[in-house]
């Protein structure tokens, strides 16, 4: 009798146990997707700004018309950016080239001195900060996402119900090439 019982079970303890797991990966899952719509939101604000660092530089120095179309192409691409690998692609180009139109501001001392310039370099600032938080979460919640995909037992029930790893969203920071900003 006790082996039929043990027998009975298992069933139900295996079905308890995936029941687990499954809700584990679906919980998991979610924090990916909230951690990059975070990383999405603080991008969006990044290519809002685009537009009138473009034109404040524009005022200024006339022969960088080729980097400023430059950061307006890489502009839409980033927008255009389909998985998180061409996200990461498309926005450490982007950032190099904000970085390069930036420093200009050192030849030329009168957009140094321009508020609306000295602002635009502030929420750069700001907002590159905010990048980086949200993607230290993001990739926080894809390393245990990643964990729980490739751990064994759980990563057979991560195939069986078709979750794989994901990508890690890694881009330099701008602020590096930014000079600081001195009032």
């Amino acid at each position: 009798m006790p082996i039929q019982l043990i027998l009975m079970g298992l069933p139900v303890i295996l079905l308890l146990y995936i029941a687990i797991v499954y809700n584990k990966l679906i919980r998991n899952k979610y924090l990916v997707e909230e951690g990059w719509s975070g990383i999405d939101v603080q991008l969006k604000k990044r290519y809002d700004l685009v537009p009138a660092i473009v034109k404040t530089v524009k005022g200024y120095s006339k022969h960088e018309k080729e980097l400023q179309e430059e950061v307006t192409r890489l502009r839409s691409e980033g927008e255009g950016a389909e998985t998180v690998k061409s996200q990461e692609a498309a926005e450490s180009r982007l950032g190099r080239s904000i970085g390069q139109l930036l420093v200009i501001a050192e030849s030329y001392p009168e957009l140094k001195a321009d508020q609306n310039f000295l602002k635009l370099q502030r929420q750069i600032s700001e907002v590159e900060d905010q990048i980086q938080m949200a993607r230290r979460y993001y990739n926080g919640a894809v390393r245990d996402f990643n964990i729980l995909v490739e751990s064994f037992p759980s990563n057979l029930i991560a195939q069986l119900f078709g979750y794989g790893r994901r990508d890690f969203f890694e881009i330099e920071s701008i602020q590096a090439q930014v000079p600081e900003v001195h009032l």
